[in-house]
């Protein structure tokens, strides 16, 4: 339990936080929340380096073995540091930010339940728990980007990443389900240990497939690339926390979690390392066209994600240690870059560059974050981002193949995000002045300066501290991702290596792209207007919303024959298909003599329903089912249930009463003149008949050992102490349908009683 504590003590957090408005000064004061759990995490380290991990299991339903299986290893701990720590000055920035602005208290009690899924997903050992926390951050992150819910843009972004990434959950589902299956455990590190198993699979493909979809979805990879910039109409504390530190992480770290499993199949590698590639430079290149801060920080967090993604699919031990070394840098610099730019909108109000420069004398705590976040970015030495970047071209040009092309997109990928970093933390500070948009350029309160700057330095101190950073928290993670312990230290001096050629090349190439920036910005426009593909996933919404109304036109019209033909069909349809596809048509044999009594009520049965359906009027088809009833209420005397009997009898007559006060007050029943449609109901009944005929002719013939009624009747007094067992099976056996019954009838009978008492409104003339 000691591992569910974090997450539920966040999520207690965000229940507070939902229903306790603390005055704006204090709000900061949910930040020691995610603080306590981010102190877990570091005071749990020791236990999980070297190999070591913290694991409990919860009893859920032991019925049926669902148990709710966490673990903290060092590769789960890196990924719940960073969303703790980073989350805990996300609140505190998200309490300056939200200073006198509605929603404050709102926002943070989202973020904080998102934090909790999050944080879940990490420490998940049960691959159905894993989705549960899964799905809960994207419903989150829709609350989230939608949070402005008056602006349509809001609404409209928020759906387009719920449907993005939801569809990509159920693909994940699948892929879980399968690979649950066919690894014989639902127990992630189980699965991990015994991958030969899931790796003879014949479903291996199709496992790979369903898991990269919902991955790629998740971290929006392209294709489905296009969710994460039009999520940037969230606030900016939410764009810094969940499309740059840890939403997009979430396939990420999922694709490094079952590396180890699937890392043998070509299936794995080269999609992975293809949609990496392809996303890194459609991601950079743009990011230069954009003007908005925020879009050219989501562009570059596309092209990051991709790098990463990319890392993963080489699957060695050197780009895997390249992926943590990027991973911590980019959750460091690039949540730092957009609360800067969050605090330039909000001290300027604007983020558009044009419009933006010479902020530095005005902002000069928010320029210091800028500045070092734009740096480690970069790639200068001594920042993290800088090893990071050496790591990658160290990666690139140790491939056995196609080493080339890969380790030109990381050249062209890093040059361009260069550029944009000085974009993002330089341009706005050290241009020439500008006019505002709107107001006087201002710092904002030490809640909106000092947590981009903590991250920031420590970009910085991480950059120094190589040899720690790399032992304390580099290697551990990769040791747990591959599965072999690792020696190779961090460090940020290799020698005049081509690595280090590679990064001299990026500096001149950022440069220069740099220096060209307003010609790529006067061509945002002609960009945003040009082919996406996002135009065609707004087809494809459109397209299916049509599709909708006109299936609804078509089944919901209206007519109750035509639901019932529908129902009726569908059903027909099914059995028909199990017993073609499955079983087989039952032998029609017959054991034993026919009694007169259940032969006298079959037929009775069947006169009265025959009789019911060629009524022309009311009062002879409610008297024709009545006597379908009592023949009904024979059989089961007959076969010897009284309870039933009683029960049928007084249902069936207090229904006739009942439709014989109101028949009167009904309207005639309309004959249906169109003769195809007489005998398609005709043909469907006599189908239908046959089914369930066929049905109950499979089901008598069918033997086993112990009788049902037998094994309830002896299990009646003994467990549930009861002698009746037709009562103890409603109220034990089957308590909770019994329950739903109730509540079926509860509704219905105030539905009744709301429009037996409404009141018909007169109308002016009518006085």
């Amino acid at each position: 339990m000691s591992l569910f504590w974090p997450v539920l003590l966040i999520a207690a957090a965000s229940a507070l936080a939902a229903v306790i408005r603390l005055p704006e000064r204090w709000r900061v004061l949910w930040a020691l929340f995610p603080g306590a759990a981010f102190a877990w995490v570091v005071l749990s380290w020791p236990d999980v380096v070297g190999g070591g991990q913290l694991m409990a299991t919860i009893p859920w339903f032991e019925e049926l073995g669902a148990t709710v299986d966490l673990r903290l290893d060092a590769y789960g701990g890196l990924m719940a540091g960073l969303v703790t720590g980073v989350g805990t000055l996300i609140i505190i920035y998200a309490a300056g930010y939200m200073e006198g602005s509605p929603g404050g208290s709102r926002l943070i009690s989202l973020l904080l339940i998102f934090m909790a899924a999050m944080l879940g997903i990490v420490v998940a050992d049960n691959l159905i728990l894993l989705f549960v926390f899964w799905e809960l951050t994207s419903i989150t992150s829709y609350l989230l980007v939608g949070f402005s819910h008056e602006k349509l843009d809001s609404r409209k972004k928020a759906l387009q990443a719920l449907l993005v990434t939801g569809t990509g959950g159920l693909a994940l589902l699948a892929g879980l389900v399968l690979l649950g299956i066919e690894a014989g455990s639902w127990q992630i590190s189980e699965i991990i240990a015994n991958a030969d198993v899931v790796m003879a699979s014949p479903h291996l493909h199709g496992i790979i497939v369903l898991i990269l979809l919902g991955a790629f979805t998740k971290s929006a990879q392209f294709p489905f690339h296009f969710w994460l910039p039009n999520a940037m109409a969230a606030p900016t504390p939410v764009s810094a926390f969940l499309h740059s530190a840890t939403m997009v992480k979430a396939g990420v770290f999922i694709l490094g979690r079952f590396s180890p499993v699937f890392s043998g199949s070509e299936w794995w590698h080269g999609p992975v390392v293809i949609a990496g590639m392809v996303t890194l430079l459609v991601g950079a290149v743009l990011g230069l066209f954009q003007t908005d801060l925020k879009k050219i920080l989501a562009y570059t967090t596309l092209a990051v994600l991709g790098m990463l993604t990319m890392l993963i699919g080489f699957g060695s031990d050197l780009a895997l240690k390249s992926m943590l070394v990027f991973l911590i840098g980019h959750a460091l610099y690039k949540a730092a870059l957009f609360m800067v730019a969050g605090g330039i909108d909000h001290g300027a109000g604007t983020r558009d560059v044009w419009k933006l420069g010479g902020l530095r004398a005005i902002m000069p705590f928010t320029m210091v974050a800028g500045a070092l976040a734009a740096f480690s970015k970069a790639g200068f030495p001594p920042f993290l981002g800088f090893i990071g970047k050496e790591y990658v071209y160290k990666t690139g040009t140790s491939l056995d193949h196609f080493a080339p092309i890969f380790t030109g997109a990381m050249l062209l990928g890093n040059m361009l995000m260069f550029a944009l970093a000085l974009k993002v933390g330089w341009y706005p500070f050290w241009s020439q002045p500008k006019e505002a948009a709107r107001g006087h350029p201002h710092e904002g309160s030490w809640m909106m300066w000092l947590p981009p700057m903590v991250l920031a330095v420590l970009g910085l101190v991480f950059g120094f501290m190589t040899e720690w950073t790399g032992d304390t928290l580099v290697i551990p993670a990769l040791a747990e991702i591959t599965g072999t312990p690792m020696h190779e230290h961090l460090a940020l001096w290799h020698g005049v290596t081509l690595p280090l050629i590679l990064s001299l090349v990026t500096f001149a190439g950022g440069v220069m792209i740099y220096r060209a920036r307003e010609y790529f910005w006067k061509k945002h426009d002609q960009v945003d207007s040009g082919p996406k593909v996002e135009n065609a996933y707004d087809r494809l919404l459109a397209g299916t919303v049509k599709f909708a109304k006109r299936q609804t036109r078509a089944i919901q019209g209206g007519a109750l024959s035509r639901y019932m033909f529908i129902v009726v069909g569908a059903t027909a349809t099914l059995l028909l298909w199990k017993f073609v596809r499955f079983q087989g048509w039952p032998e029609l044999t017959w054991e034993g003599r026919l009694a007169p009594i259940p032969v006298i009520a079959c037929i009775w049965v069947m006169a009265g329903a025959i009789a019911a359906a060629l009524a022309q009027r009311r009062l002879v088809a409610l008297l024709s089912m009545g006597v379908v009833g009592l023949g009904i209420t024979a059989l089961f005397v007959n076969f010897g249930a009284p309870d039933l009997a009683i029960t049928q009898l007084l249902v069936d007559g207090l229904t006739v009463v009942l439709l014989l006060l109101v028949i009167y007050r009904l309207p005639p029943i309309r004959v249906e003149a169109n003769k195809w449609v007489i005998r398609a109901d005709a043909v469907l009944s006599a189908i239908m008949g046959g089914l369930i005929f066929a049905l109950t002719l499979s089901a008598m013939q069918i033997h086993v050992i112990e009788r049902v009624g037998d094994t309830l009747a002896q299990m009646s007094y003994v467990e549930a102490y009861g002698r009746n067992v037709v009562n103890v099976i409603l109220v034990d056996f089957r308590a909770l349908d019994t329950f739903g019954e109730i509540i079926v009838l509860a509704i219905a009978a105030i539905g009744v009683t709301a429009l037996l008492s409404a009141k018909k409104e007169r109308s002016p003339d009518e006085d």
